[in-house]
């Protein structure tokens, strides 16, 4: 048939981008197992892995965390009430950047501030949005303003998002590797989602992968570590220079990926970065996590942005001039837009080829197609034997962090994957494109973000004896879990024995919960709120709604906050629900006082 001619010949430019393509990555590949190797046998503390005490003892920095927000109102004050809350270390500040034009951000940020004193509002001085650099920008001059006000100095800068979940050690180890670097890189990991969601499944896959890999290759072959946008920590020296050789322009306002850019210019001024290799602590990965896109569309719009900032854009601010050490890296990471245009039609040859070979093999036409591939057949397999390597090594990475079911996927995934890219290639090149002809900026395509519910948050929350370990001897502890009654709650055994009282109790339950403590103040609570909820439903749960503030409901209750629980309450509120935990006596004199 003349298709089977057809696609035969099409076969011999497909099969050798495989081939070279699949040889770049075997690059990658050794580079990486060679720097683990390395960092095994390092001597030096900037190469190895430190232990507790090592951590512990780095002079501690002053350290500002910089999160840019445009229309962030709902997830933005769990953002810092989760990460300021949880993480371990002291010397922190967070300064917030928004608009003036988005008010229920603002009023999220000032709601965050009254509960945390080291967290900072920044308001642009125009509307948004403009660009996450630009925002950035302004938040450093803000940062600049508070030090000549409380006459301090930060040492580190971080960047981070507003759906980020930060990981309790994280600030701790980039303070210890910033004593020998200007520039460090946490990792970046997506969290886990159910197998049957696939969109977000591929970014799992390829976050693990490339921190594992692309990350450590880039670190052991001298590359340019690219930031990752949000885990990273410049020196105030690279800030500095960065500052003083761009026009003070230190995050790029018209570049569409400022986090890549800047880990180049970092490099570019010869300051020493470092990229901390994924490492199982505390039965979890030291990363920053977070949820990516988790529906096809919005995928393909996120990583159009990514391929047209980097693979587009990039262009524009670095030519062939730069030295060949960094246009091996350029073209790593340009190479994409082309792989991502051929791929699926690489998917497509390969079913094709798969389902008609039955057919071919039964007739004299497999001959003749093989006597016109057998000149690239040593191409096609050593291609195909390098692709199933790396999706092998995919796997793994995979199975590393998210366990053996979910990596057994991977193979599936990796189309789903290479479809989302031609997408977003495509709708790249459309977009530069157009924004060329017509002489018009790239324009800043955001993502919406979610947050971790309490559910995930609470995977790693502390046993509640080991909190009361605080009151109450750790014997009698052992003694009550060997006595308590089946249907009895532990707290509740521990008050029937007479080993804690009720305020102990609770304010245990609310550290562990992550939850505020306490029964709101008489002219913090609002009759009218108080009536949002039905009277029998706000018993049943033993909750009472008292305030609304930057878009949230406030309900105070007695009983942790349960899935069936907040099921039954958003039934009667669109509002995103804020808990506050209280004694059952206090609840008690509040629906005394307040529901009928």
């Amino acid at each position: 048939m003349w298709i089977d001619h057809w696609v035969a010949g099409l076969l011999i430019p497909l099969a050798f981008w495989v081939l070279i393509n699949g040889l770049d990555d075997l690059l990658i590949d050794v580079a990486a197992l060679w720097g683990y190797i390395r960092q095994h046998f390092a001597t030096h503390p900037n190469e190895a892995v430190p232990t507790e005490a090592e951590l512990d003892a780095a002079p501690p920095r002053l350290m500002a965390v910089f999160v840019a927000l445009w229309k962030e109102h709902k997830v933005i004050r769990k953002m810092v009430e989760n990460n300021v809350t949880k993480l371990r270390y002291d010397r922190f500040e967070f300064f917030i950047g928004a608009y003036p034009n988005d008010a229920p951000t603002l009023a999220a940020i000032r709601e965050a501030m009254k509960q945390f004193p080291n967290v900072h509002l920044s308001v642009c001085p125009h509307d948004g949005p403009t660009s996450k650099a630009d925002c950035l920008n302004w938040i450093y001059q803000r940062m600049l303003l508070h030090e000549e006000q409380h006459n301090v100095r930060f040492d580190m800068i971080l960047t981070h998002d507003a759906e980020d979940l930060m990981d309790p050690d994280a600030l701790r180890w980039i303070n210890y590797y910033a004593q020998w670097n200007d520039f460090v890189q946490i990792p970046v990991l997506a969290l886990p989602t159910p197998l049957r969601e696939l969109t977000h499944g591929v970014y799992c896959d390829e976050f693990a992968e490339y921190q594992f890999k692309d990350m450590m290759a880039r670190q052991t072959l001298g590359g340019f570590i690219p930031s990752n946008g949000v885990g990273t920590g410049f020196s105030r020296h690279a800030l500095e220079l960065l500052a003083a050789s761009h026009q003070n322009r230190i995050f790029e306002p018209i570049c569409l990926t400022e986090d890549y850019e800047n880990g180049f210019r970092v490099h570019r001024l010869g300051l020493k970065q470092k990229f901390i290799p994924i490492r199982i602590r505390h039965n979890r990965p030291i990363a920053t996590r977070e949820y990516f896109p988790r529906h096809f569309g919005l995928a393909v719009r996120q990583r159009s942005r990514w391929v047209t900032g980097i693979t587009l854009q990039s262009w524009e601010f670095h030519g062939p001039s730069e030295t060949f050490r960094h246009l091996y890296w350029f073209w790593r990471d340009r190479k994409g837009l082309v792989g991502n245009l051929i791929t699926p039609g690489i998917n497509v040859v390969f079913v094709y080829g798969a389902v008609t070979w039955t057919w071919a093999s039964a007739t004299h036409h497999l001959w003749g197609l093989a006597q016109e591939t057998s000149a690239f057949a040593p191409a096609c397999e050593v291609g195909l034997s390098l692709q199933a390597l790396h999706t092998a090594i995919r796997m793994w990475c995979s199975w590393r962090i998210y366990g053996r079911r979910f990596a057994c996927a991977v193979p599936v995934r990796v189309i789903v994957g290479n479809w989302i890219n031609c997408f977003a290639a495509c709708r790249a090149v459309w977009s530069y494109t157009n924004a060329r002809i017509r002489g018009q900026p790239l324009r800043w395509v955001k993502t919406d973000h979610a947050y971790p519910t309490r559910a995930a948050l609470l995977t790693n929350r502390k046993p509640l004896g080991e909190i009361l370990a605080a009151w109450i001897p750790q014997p009698d502890i052992e003694a009550a879990l060997h006595t308590k009654p089946a249907n009895r709650r532990f707290g509740e055994h521990l008050l029937d024995l007479g080993l804690i009282t009720e305020a102990q109790l609770y304010e245990a339950l609310a550290l562990q919960n992550q939850l505020e403590l306490g029964k709101p103040e008489p002219d913090a609570v609002s009759v009218a709120v108080t009536r949002t909820i039905p009277a029998a439903i706000a018993r049943k749960w033993r909750v009472l709604p008292f305030r609304v503030a930057a878009g949230e409901l406030h309900l105070a209750g007695s009983d942790l906050p349960g899935e069936e629980m907040q099921r039954d309450l958003r039934r009667f509120s669109s509002l995103d629900l804020r808990f506050q935990l209280v004694t059952p006596t206090e609840f008690e004199e509040l629906a005394g006082q307040f529901l009928p």
